[in-house]
């Protein structure tokens, strides 16, 4: 793989890209004050128009050393500082206008939140993503405040605690199994995410010798930070600005669970003699090196390097070649659409994840424990 050279890395140059998420902020407010089908314009600027710069773009294949140092990549982490502070302002401020204004009608206030979900579910779920991943405080504190106001602060304990220990077993909620469709996905890794977070935090506790529901479970500061979020929606809207927040909320939780969906799905960890899972390895998840959606994912989509080194800032992730880690056909904004027509979806994955299995796991000949059969109802408790 050829290499970013050192000082292009530095250059503000080379971040500004990463920085494509704040023009998301302008085309909502466009929506917000124009009305009618305009309230569409964050849905088609987002999956379209990079679906459509993807194709024109290319891929990067190139990657950045991973042994630069944090020195060299303050203009990247800058974005993912800053985006809590201006989805506060974006969310709010929209609420606050929304339900004073009288030129929208309830579809079109409905639509205009759609597209805050999406904002604050492809960008905010995945800055905070991100985040949470980092070792200084703000930055932990900036992506619970950002998973907040999604309703999902779960997430940070359920994917730090449990999806990147036993990704790609049937012990971690969030991976997508083969055959099971997005519509059955979802209501699964939605209830079961609560309660696997739980469990991962009261045990870690439980190792300390302290109960459950002792003051340094997280769960008590997710609470808090949950109810601010609730409160300033009433106060900025009254009980329609809490509709409003709810629609935008859940609409982020379904494009993270979408992206989760794609990220893993039929790919499945070897259980080894003594019972315990291989280690993670990159062609446990899928990848695309599409250019202009990891400009906006903040390289997401190099997710097989971030599973091997969930500690590796997002400008040093590395892209692998196709026969080290398995590649989806598009970027993640074809592919989540694809994911929810799940004919289509089966038609281009599962016989790549078949020929995934050829390649890594040639020895195995059933599959069945892997596998959800079509007509099967997939169980919806959390993992033990």
């Amino acid at each position: 793989m050829t290499m970013i050279p050192d000082a292009h890395l530095r250059s503000p140059v080379a971040a500004l890209p990463f920085w494509s998420s704040l023009t998301m902020v302008p085309v909502i407010w466009i929506g917000a004050v124009l009305g009618g089908w305009w309230v569409a314009a964050v849905p088609v600027y987002a999956w379209g128009l990079f679906s459509l710069l993807d194709a024109i773009t290319g891929e990067e294949a190139r990657n950045a050393d991973p042994a630069t140092g944090d020195d060299a990549l303050g203009w990247y982490r800058a974005i993912t500082l800053i985006w809590a502070p201006v989805q506060v302002a974006t969310l709010y401020g929209l609420i606050f206008y929304a339900t004073r204004t009288t030129h929208l009608s309830a579809p079109e206030m409905w639509g205009l939140f759609f597209g805050m979900g999406v904002v604050s579910g492809t960008i905010g779920i995945n800055y905070a993503h991100e985040l949470v991943h980092r070792r200084p405080r703000l930055d932990r504190w900036l992506g619970d405040v950002l998973l907040a106001m999604v309703l999902y602060s779960h997430f940070r304990s359920e994917h730090l605690l449990v999806h990147h220990r036993f990704v790609g077993t049937p012990r971690d909620a969030a991976t997508a199994r083969y055959n099971e469709g997005f519509h059955r996905f979802l209501p699964r890794v939605v209830l079961a995410g609560p309660v696997s977070a739980w469990r991962a935090e009261a045990a870690m506790l439980a190792r300390r010798g302290r109960p459950a529901r002792h003051r340094a479970n997280p769960f008590w500061r997710y609470a808090a930070l949950q109810g601010t979020a609730l409160a300033l929606a009433a106060l900025a809207g009254g009980w329609l600005g809490l509709a409003l927040f709810a629609v935008q909320a859940a609409t982020a939780i379904w494009q993270l669970e979408l992206v989760n969906y794609v990220e893993h799905y039929g790919l499945s960890r070897r259980t080894l003699a003594d019972g315990r899972y291989e280690p993670v390895r990159p062609h446990h998840s899928w990848n695309s090196a599409k250019r202009a959606s990891n400009w906006m994912l903040i390289n997401l989509q190099r997710h097989s390097d971030h599973h091997v080194r969930p500690d590796r800032p997002f400008p040093l992730l590395q892209t692998y070649d196709k026969t080290e880690a398995p590649q989806l056909p598009a970027g993640y904004p074809v592919m989540t659409a694809l994911a929810m027509m799940p004919p289509l979806w089966r038609r281009a994955m599962n016989p790549r994840v078949r020929a995934w299995r050829r390649r890594h796991y040639p020895e195995v000949t059933d599959w069945t424990a892997a596998e959800i059969p079509r007509d099967a109802n997939p169980p919806s408790r959390a993992p033990a």
